[in-house]
């Protein structure tokens, strides 16, 4: 697990309105600090999930670096030793302010992150995983600059010593040189050498520059669920620069999946499905599970966490959705990324138990519910068929 690493203070707002004014004041409440980032949002929780899970990113010289580092062991991290400290540098961290309803408001201070280049990952301790997540470059400048030739780079490195490779995004600053950055560029440079792509479904239209085509959108802020041409492009065009399994996390609307053919699955490593008929060109729509939202911080990462954890327990790709939904959905039930965290068995038996999900309708052509209900096949969907050479 690599990338951006930093601490979060998650804090309340009581009212839906913040307005900073020069000489002003707003009151906060309930203030936690807590780790935060891509690395220990996404690395404890599969750490929680049973999957043995090694740190790495760049933090200061500073106090804030002992916290962050207690903090980490303290959260359950079991392996540190590829957190690295960066001379002259400060710490990241992050305010999180989370008004009523729980979406999340952040001011962020990246720190050493943005000297975090594909010399920050020591390839020697990644050799002999079976996987490497990496998270959040849009907030690393270094790996994005030059049309992502560092990131590139790096995750080349990775493959080329046998590892698999998951990526993770975040909403980059569109005032930031991060949202004038070429992100088409970037991706078709490092999707060649990514095996699962984790974006949420606004990252990748913010990153692509995209707009909907005729038909894509039924009306001006409809919601993702009416959007259903367009996520299937977006996730179509992520697969034809290299990418061989796409998930689009879709906030309260669940999670998508997307994959290439067998072909190219045979391609992903350790990590890889052992049972590519029922991986293989699949297109899956898994509504989110109900649950009382306290926050959202951290729910994309736990969601990573938990398909990731399914993946290689060789689930198959309705039950990774489904873990991958339960993870996302406990952690929303906590005011942090980490408090809620559940373990793989105790995952497993909410679900088991028959935890109802939320209402989801795509009535888009090629659409279908499948058996059950809980899960909705799209119109690039094979079925699970036997693939070719299985």
């Amino acid at each position: 697990m690599a990338g951006h690493v930093c601490l979060d203070l998650v804090c309340r707002v009581p009212t839906d309105r913040l307005v900073l004014e020069p000489g002003g004041l707003a009151e906060l409440h309930d203030t936690r600090l807590t780790t935060g980032g891509a690395v220990s949002n996404t690395g404890l929780a599969l750490q929680r999930l049973g999957v043995r899970t090694r740190l790495m990113g760049s933090v200061g010289d500073d106090a804030l670096a002992d916290v962050l580092r207690d903090a980490l062991v303290r959260g359950g991290a079991e392996d540190t030793r590829g957190i690295a400290t960066v001379p002259r540098a400060a710490t990241s961290y992050t305010m999180v302010l989370t008004p009523p309803g729980g979406e999340r408001m952040f001011l962020h201070a990246p720190g050493a992150n943005t000297v975090f280049d594909a010399g920050a990952v020591d390839l020697e301790l990644v050799a002999g995983a079976r996987l490497l997540h990496f998270g959040y470059p849009p907030l690393m400048p270094r790996l994005y600059a030059d049309g992502g030739r560092a990131l590139e780079t790096l995750l080349r490195g990775v493959r080329e010593r046998g590892v698999s490779v998951s990526l993770d995004m975040a909403m980059p600053d569109p005032a930031s040189p991060a949202g004038r950055a070429d992100w088409r560029e970037v991706l078709e440079r490092s999707l060649p050498y990514t095996d699962l792509f984790m974006p949420s479904f606004e990252e990748t239209v913010v990153l692509l520059r995209d707009t909907p085509r005729e038909g894509e959108v039924s009306a001006e802020g409809a919601p993702r669920s009416q959007q259903t041409a367009r996520v299937s492009r977006l996730a179509g065009e992520l697969l034809v620069m290299g990418a061989r399994m796409v998930l689009f996390k879709m906030g309260a609307e669940g999670v998508y999946l997307r994959t290439a053919g067998a072909d190219a699955l045979r391609e992903m490593g350790p990590a890889g499905p052992d049972d590519l008929g029922a991986w293989a060109e699949r297109e899956l729509w898994s509504p989110s599970l109900r649950a009382e939202v306290v926050s959202t911080v951290g729910a994309g990462d736990a969601t990573c966490a938990g398909f990731i954890a399914a993946l290689l327990r060789g689930l198959p790709p309705e039950e990774a959705l489904a873990v991958a939904t339960a993870v996302g959905a406990h952690c929303v039930e906590a005011p942090d990324a980490s408090s809620g965290l559940p373990g793989w068995e105790a995952c497993r038996r909410r679900l088991d138990a028959g935890w109802p999900r939320n209402p989801l309708q795509l009535g888009a052509p090629g659409w279908r519910r499948q058996a059950g209900g809980d899960l909705w096949a799209g119109p690039h969907d094979r079925g699970g068929r036997s693939a070719p050479g299985t």
